[in-house]
């Protein structure tokens, strides 16, 4: 049997659909999660820890969930801002449809659950929130970020949560040393042996008026 992780397009291990009862947005809901997706038992911490430390959703305009599991960020972000469009994005199938199944239920129209493949190019992005998967390896995680983070419509702001025994430091210093025009990057956080980080897209340069002779 192939190697079988979160991160892939299409688990080989059985579903076993589950319920679970979590808190999201203030509220006390039921989901389904199924084996083969991250966390699928519980509320991952480094997740609750990025709930928790981050400021509400913009009210409106496109919002990206990177790596979203089974949901809790899209689920959160969809109802704390129904009129946003947020966007679920995992390579993993089987998390894009239990995704899209707690939208139904929860009745959330404004989730779009997709392969990074199909989020259109034109879009950017007023707010992206991830607990970015760090197992699959530096390399492609900086390509992740190299990818997405771009996209970051102007004067808005990416929330990523890493657990500081993983990389946290190192990757907020990659993060600076990558995006040094029109970003900042800073520790917004730290809880339960996780940083939050804020990377913020700064607005273009307004251009210097021309002396005339």
């Amino acid at each position: 049997m192939p190697s079988d992780h979160y991160f892939s397009a299409s688990p080989a291990s059985p579903e076993n659909l589950r319920p679970l009862r979590v808190t999201l947005a203030d509220r006390d809901v039921e989901v389904t999660t199924a084996s083969g997706v991250f966390s699928p038992d519980r509320l991952d911490a480094g997740t609750a820890v990025l709930l928790s430390h981050t400021p509400p959703p913009p009210p409106s305009g496109h919002v990206l969930d990177l790596g979203c599991g089974w949901g809790p960020i899209s689920l959160s972000v969809a109802m704390l801002s129904p009129h946003a469009d947020v966007w679920a994005v995992d390579v993993n199938q089987r998390a894009l449809d239990l995704v899209r199944r707690n939208a139904e239920a929860l009745e959330l129209p404004n989730i779009r659950a997709v392969t990074p493949e199909e989020v259109p190019e034109d879009i950017a992005f007023r707010s992206i929130r991830s607990n970015p998967p760090i197992r699959v390896g530096k390399h492609v995680l900086h390509d992740m970020l190299e990818t997405w983070l771009p996209r970051l419509d102007e004067r808005s702001d990416a929330w990523l949560v890493v657990a500081r025994n993983l990389g946290a430091d190192s990757l907020q210093r990659w993060l600076a040393a990558s995006f040094p025009r029109r970003y900042s990057v800073q520790r917004a956080a730290t809880a339960r042996g996780y940083r939050v980080l804020k990377v913020r897209r700064h607005g273009t340069p307004a251009t210097a008026p021309i002396a005339l002779p």
